[in-house]
């Protein structure tokens, strides 16, 4: 009885412990659809995002300020959202390129981004961040 006693304290113990140890852990892929930000921004708003799409051709526009351009959703062009970036560009940026980026989305309209990759997220081909 008191062997069992000590197994099932000990059993208790580890799942408390796990329970507690993965309670903010994030298990999503991380990269969201401009589909997905722009259906449901009102939970986004505010908060540090990463997405991925195209530059849509006729909106890179390169100020020494900023680099702003218009992101289409990689499955659906008719979602597409707004990107205010300050930080060194990537060489190879170009309208019609697919990129990923990480920013704030600042409403549901435009996310100020604070890196930019070139590619998809599963090949890094040259990173920048501000």
């Amino acid at each position: 009885m008191y062997k069992s006693k000590k197994i099932l304290t000990a059993i208790i113990f580890i799942t408390i412990v796990a329970i507690v140890g993965l309670w903010n852990v994030d298990f999503s892929n991380g990269y969201l659809m401009v589909s997905e930000l722009k259906s449901n921004s009102e939970n986004y708003i505010g908060d540090k995002v990463d997405t991925m799409g195209t530059i849509k051709n006729g909106t890179l526009n390169n100020t020494p300020e900023s680099t702003n351009f218009v992101l289409k959703d990689a499955e659906n062009n008719s979602y597409q959202i707004y990107i205010e970036y300050t930080g060194d560009l990537p060489a190879n940026l170009a309208e019609g390129k697919n990129v990923s980026l990480s920013g704030t989305m600042i409403n549901d309209k435009k996310i100020k981004a604070n890196e930019i990759v070139m590619g998809c997220p599963s090949k890094y081909k040259e990173k920048t961040s501000n």
